[in-house]
């Protein structure tokens, strides 16, 4: 208890700076919470799991580092900049129709853009590289390797709650809004979508 408490503290206060940036997941999150509810902030946070854990567990192992992703990051860059041009192309389309407030390509559409969104955003990859390192690196100096997964615990709570919230309040936003306002927002966030692809493009 004298040693895991410090820790979680660290991995708390550490953790904030990446799961309460702005950036494409957290836009995405608002996007889906306007669309799907507040659920839609627990599914992309499943699908950011899928992506965030084999990370950690790879990068625990010595199996990606700084030295390694350079070989890829133009790669994934390039991707996830084409990636989120297309979805922000996509939001704005899908509010034109007779049921734009309500309508969504499919239920697992926010389960798949947490995948997509953390798997091709550099920025998630390099802050885990730089940043997440350290709370890796502790967590096996203490425990060993079983470290990762009480890293994990700690942190990926922070995950969950923050865009559930997130999209709840998009949610309940979403019902004081006109259909008119609700297209503007739908489209200032895809702006914004826009804006973090060149962003990628800029880092190249």
């Amino acid at each position: 208890m004298e040693v895991i408490l410090p820790f979680a503290v660290m991995v708390i206060a550490i953790s904030a700076s990446g799961v309460m940036s702005p950036g494409p997941l957290f836009t995405a999150n608002i996007v889906y919470g306007l669309k799907e509810g507040k659920i839609a902030g627990l599914k992309i946070a499943m699908g950011h799991t899928v992506v965030e854990f084999p990370l950690i567990v790879f990068l625990g192992l010595g199996t990606i580092s700084l030295e390694t992703f350079p070989e890829y990051r133009i790669l994934i860059t390039v991707i996830g900049a084409i990636g989120l041009f297309v979805f922000a192309g996509l939001q704005i389309k899908s509010i034109f129709g007779k049921d734009f407030r309500n309508k969504t390509n499919s239920n697992k559409n926010s389960f798949l853009a947490g995948i997509f969104l953390s798997a091709l955003n550099p920025f998630f990859i390099i802050w885990w590289l730089t940043i997440g390192i350290v709370l890796i690196t502790e967590s096996i100096a203490l425990w060993g390797f079983s470290g990762i997964l009480i890293l994990f615990i700690f942190h990926i709570w922070m995950d969950y709650v923050w865009l559930f919230a997130v999209a709840g309040f998009a949610s309940k936003a979403k019902n004081v809004l006109s259909n008119n306002n609700y297209k503007i927002l739908i489209v200032g966030l895809s702006i914004i979508l826009v804006y973090f692809g060149v962003q990628f493009l800029l880092q190249i």
